[in-house]
């Protein structure tokens, strides 16, 4: 066994602690253990004095704590010791230590940042172009060695031209304008009003400080999708201060601020939002209103609707292979009109609205909509108005020869809820238009073995790739006469439970059926994204209008009101007789002993 030290420590010396200490004679220190001499260095040799504690803390001699109650050192010190100690050894302590260079900012260097300052340059363009740090830039900046002009000191072009405006000037401006709240532009109104001017030139100033400015980075992204196309086309130009073009900016710049309403408009500033448009200011929620309804005549935003639509399926032809088509009902609070109930699922009751039936692509983007203040069902308006649109509208169809020559070819593939299933629907869709749907089976059978499933990968069209047990079999749907075979691809849940699908995509895979019908959620997503970023739901104008269209049967209210009190009073006249039968019934037993 190894034998044990005895505490023995030299005499005079400082003790770390039972066996090394220190000793201090003269200039020099003299580390001991026991009676042992084991180091010496100087006294003001503080590199030797942190290699050598480290040391002994590294060999476990010592305890940090005991290096810092015995010299008086910081914690901080000592372990930075101990780690150069573990990472570079005692060589790190005896390296010489790094200085500055040359200085960077020579007075030549700080005449020209000073100059190029001075004309409206920023910081980043004057160290790009000296070939500085920006840093470095910066901290002479804060020492006061340069100084930075704000932004309205700054002269705008060729520093001739007048400051450029903040905030708080153009504010203190529209309050003063004598027309009216941000009314700067007092000539080109008047003549707007007298018939001499169709339409205020749009010219944007130099300003700084503006509210919402970074949604002028997106509107490349709406021109890109077509915010300004067929806009000549489908609206009427419109007479007075704002243009049709100018109104439809204002609408996209509404959305990008999330201003879900035109009401919520007349809360902004209405001089802030005319600087993002090249206008004094944007027009009160009456005006717009006026314009919207100018816009809004002969159906323009359907017709509008209807050929971006169109445009945005010839871009994409590869999306619109699989469509999702489910309905959306917009809810309606107001007492001006009855609106029939319908079955809002978000809410599990039977609530007023109006039902809009979407027709999304594989990623969940919309196409187009269609609007039923009368709702007959999904089915009703997939052969009324949906199928006609797609069938005119979707590029990239087969053609009648290439249909006849491969019989398991469709059009297209539409997808959609248990709401839209009925085999005599299938049946129709595939014999007249060749089109394939694909929706969950509404009266599965009992449960398959769990050996037909097997674990299969699907590749969703977001590129997220995901596992599942699927199982496929041929299903007979309909009667015998209008009947048709379909393909029937199950899911097997971890619970147990099988999901059932069917198809009468014929040429497709069971992995891509499936794919198409989870992805359906895609289609839940937007609408939640659309309620809550854009408020779908939320009523465009409040008033009333006549139903459009005669061909579709509608309740009459007064048959609708008889019917009631006739189902009401025969419900209690039921009542009455069951009651009347309990009172006037004699029981067999009784009979006996009267006879």
């Amino acid at each position: 066994m190894p034998q044990a030290l005895l505490p023995i420590i030299a005499d005079g010396a400082t003790p770390i602690n039972d066996r090394i200490s220190v000793v201090k004679e003269g200039e020099e220190w003299t580390y001991f253990c026991g009676v042992q001499p084991v180091f010496v260095h100087p006294e003001g040799e503080r590199a030797s004095f942190l290699m050598f504690t480290a040391q002994l803390v590294c060999q476990g001699a010592c305890k940090q704590a005991e290096i810092i109650r015995a010299f008086g050192v910081s914690a901080n010190s000592v372990r930075r010791s101990v780690d150069k100690y573990k990472t570079e050894g005692i060589a790190g302590f005896y390296r010489p230590r790094k200085t500055r260079g040359a200085t960077v900012l020579t007075e030549d260097v700080i005449a020209q940042a000073q100059i190029l300052l001075s004309q409206g340059s920023s910081r980043r363009q004057v160290a790009d172009q000296l070939k500085i740090h920006d840093d470095t830039l910066r901290k002479a900046i804060h020492q006061g060695r340069l100084h930075q002009p704000t932004a309205d000191r700054l002269a705008v072009v060729d520093n001739q031209g007048p400051a450029a405006s903040n905030q708080s000037d153009r504010s203190m401006a529209d309050a003063s304008a004598q027309m009216g709240v941000g009314c700067t532009r007092p000539v080109e109104r008047v003549m707007a009003a007298l018939g001499l001017l169709s339409g205020a030139s749009t010219e944007f100033e130099n300003c700084h400080d503006v509210a919402y400015g970074g949604v002028l980075c997106a509107l490349p992204a709406l021109f890109a999708n077509g915010l300004f196309e067929h806009l000549h086309q489908v609206f009427p130009q419109l007479r007075g201060y704002y243009t049709t073009l100018q109104v439809i900016i204002l609408l996209a710049h509404m959305a990008l601020c999330r201003v879900k309403t035109v009401e919520q408009l007349q809360y902004e500033s209405p001089g802030e939002w005319g600087k993002l448009m090249g206008l004094d200011r944007v027009p009160e929620v009456r005006c717009l209103r006026q314009k919207l309804s100018q816009l809004s005549a002969d159906d323009a935003p359907e017709k509008w609707a209807g050929l971006l639509s169109k445009q945005w399926m010839e871009a994409a032809p590869e999306q619109t292979g699989t469509l999702y088509v489910d309905g959306h009902v917009r809810l309606y609070h107001g007492h001006q009109t009855e609106l029939p109930r319908r079955y809002v699922s978000r809410q599990r009751l039977c609530l007023r609205g109006t039902t809009d039936y979407w027709v999304n692509d594989a990623w969940g983007l919309p196409f187009f909509a269609v609007e039923r203040s009368i709702d007959h069902g999904m089915l009703e308006a997939l052969k009324s108005d949906i199928v006609p649109h797609l069938l005119q509208d979707i590029p990239n169809q087969p053609t009648p020869e290439e249909l006849a020559a491969d019989p398991y070819r469709c059009r297209f593939v539409i997808v959609f809820d248990r709401e839209g299933y009925s085999p005599d629907f299938f049946h129709e869709m595939w014999q007249t238009h060749r089109i394939a749907c694909i929706t969950y089976h509404k009266f599965p059978k009992e449960n398959w073995p769990e050996t037909e499933f097997v674990e299969t990968e699907i590749t969703l069209p977001q590129g997220e790739v995901v596992t599942l047990k699927l199982a496929e079999r041929g299903s007979r749907l309909g009667n015998q006469k209008l009947g048709l075979w379909v393909r029937e691809v199950r899911k097997l849940n971890p619970s147990g439970h099988q999901t059932s699908l069917v198809s009468t995509a014929y040429g497709q895979l069971a992995l891509a059926d499936a794919g198409g019908l989870f992805n359906r959620w895609c289609q839940e997503n937007f609408f939640r994204y659309m309620m809550e970023h854009y408020a779908i739901d939320a009523l465009s104008e409040y008033a009333t209008e006549a139903i459009p269209g005669t061909n579709q049967p509608v309740v009459n209210p007064r048959w609708r009101e008889l019917d009631r009190q006739y189902r009401s009073l025969r419900t209690k006249l039921q009542r009455r007789q069951a009651e009347f039968a309990a009172h006037v019934t004699v029981p067999s037993s009784a009979s006996g002993q009267a006879c």
